[in-house]
């Protein structure tokens, strides 16, 4: 009985069931695609005040605010640094199965149609757009998408300033602080529709688009998982045994989690529970709120695995040679497209479509090859920037000694655990029991 009522179990069933509908009755669950997307809008609504309450109560409760630099300084070149393996590894993969090769496609006859929305998006991920969409245009206005970045600003910034007004500031802190339970305990509640989410996604997907349509680029979609499965243990598990812990434990540990973002291909909507559950393992509110929400953005690994190894799928598909120049200039390219996709709609695509916009190597038309089975593969995107991101959150959190290596160990084993981590007197287990 307690094995029906848990979320993870609830999540299998509709992923199974979502996939079975959507094979024997296609056409009908073509038609529950307004599931999934309901109870995507229902999460994103909480994202916002989730981030901005988590951010604010944060960074106006540490005791050193000059750490701030340095955390960002570490957490964005660990980004940096997992981009570039990422992107090199697509394209290693890419050239070792080359799934495009013998193809033999004439561009010139391939249908554009449905491109549109994807070429008039990716004209507006300029580097200058890019930075100038961080700056909401009003400060209430930021919470009206329910996009990171914006969100983010404001929330350092309020963050800072209540931080500075010392005593006055207490109540308005005070509310955040209260304010932030309460959107946490409506998330709660929102999560119990997630097996409803993920059917209907599911159900969908299969029933649209076909499990028939992946058979002519099954070679492509299987080489991007190939790709993302080798970033994940051989990367991810390197980095994770290095500092001590163990890969698999911590995926284990966030399985509803990904459930959820394989029945919805979106990262977002876990996006508030892995806020809470990273915080569970010991590390530190203030950084699980600056360093996650950041990642979401700058952290894309799977979508520049795609990235790299799709661009050279459609040259291989089109007989196009690229030339080492030409590579290095798409990596390049890719490594600016890959943030500015970041809530995005179908940001994977429109990242790819970007960067063909700019290189002119490959051409665009070049997309029309992808566009019927990407859904099947942003599953495998998302998967990988959420592990990614959980990762890299925990590695940040252990090098600035802002995670209670005792309780993230205990917790990760399923064992009882000794503390809870906070900003309030906050004190690594190991580190007293060293003084003890």
């Amino acid at each position: 009985m307690k094995l029906v009522k848990s979320l993870y179990f609830q999540i299998i069933c509709a992923v199974i069931l979502g996939v079975l509908v959507g094979y024997l009755w296609g056409e009908q669950a073509a038609a529950l695609k307004p599931l999934g997307d309901a109870f995507i809008k229902l999460v994103k609504m909480m994202i916002a005040p989730v981030v901005f309450c988590t951010i604010v109560t944060g960074i106006a409760g540490m005791s050193d605010k000059q750490s701030l630099g340095r955390l960002m300084s570490k957490t964005l070149l660990l980004f940096l640094g997992l981009t570039v393996v990422s992107l090199v590894i697509g394209l290693a993969a890419v050239h070792l199965f080359q799934p495009g090769a013998g193809m033999n496609i004439d561009p010139s006859q391939l249908s554009t149609d449905g491109l549109g929305k994807y070429a008039e998006s990716a004209a507006k991920l300029g580097v200058v757009e890019f930075f100038m969409h961080i700056i909401p245009e009003t400060f209430v206005g930021a919470f009206n998408k329910g996009e990171v970045l914006p969100v983010l600003f404001i929330a350092v910034l309020s963050g800072f300033a209540l931080s500075a007004l010392g005593e006055h500031g207490k109540p308005v802190l005070n509310v955040l602080e209260s304010a932030s339970h309460m959107v946490f305990k409506i998330f709660s509640y929102l999560m119990r529709f997630a097996p409803v989410g993920a059917f209907g996604a599911l159900a969908f997907t299969v029933g649209h688009y076909g499990i028939g349509s992946l058979g002519s680029l099954a070679k492509l979609i299987l080489t991007l998982y190939i790709a993302c499965a080798f970033f994940v243990l051989v990367v991810l598990g390197g980095l994770c045994r290095w500092n001590g812990f163990s890969l698999w434990k911590l995926l284990r540990y966030f399985r509803e989690e990904f459930l959820v973002v394989l029945g919805t291909s979106s990262t977002e909507p876990v996006l508030p529970r892995m806020l809470e559950k990273l915080q569970a393992l010991g590390c530190r509110k203030s950084l699980v709120g600056l360093v996650l929400p950041t990642g979401y953005s700058f952290n894309l690994d799977g979508t520049a695995i795609y990235l790299s190894l799709a661009a050279v799928f459609i040259a291989q598909a089109c007989n196009i040679e690229l030339s080492m120049t030409q590579t290095l200039t798409m990596l390049a390219v890719m490594l600016l497209s890959s943030k500015g996709a970041a809530g995005v709609t179908g940001s994977g695509f429109v990242a790819l479509a970007s960067t063909l916009t700019v290189i002119h190597d490959i051409p665009l038309a070049g997309l029309a090859l992808l566009i019927g089975v990407d859904r099947f593969m942003s599953e495998a995107r998302a998967l990988t920037s959420l592990a990614s991101n959980a990762v890299a959150t925990v590695l940040i959190a252990l090098s600035e000694n802002a995670c209670d290596r005792t309780l993230l160990l205990r917790t990760l084993n399923s064992e009882a655990p000794v503390a809870k981590a906070s900003d309030e007197n906050w004190q690594p287990a190991a580190r007293e029991a060293e003084r003890t």
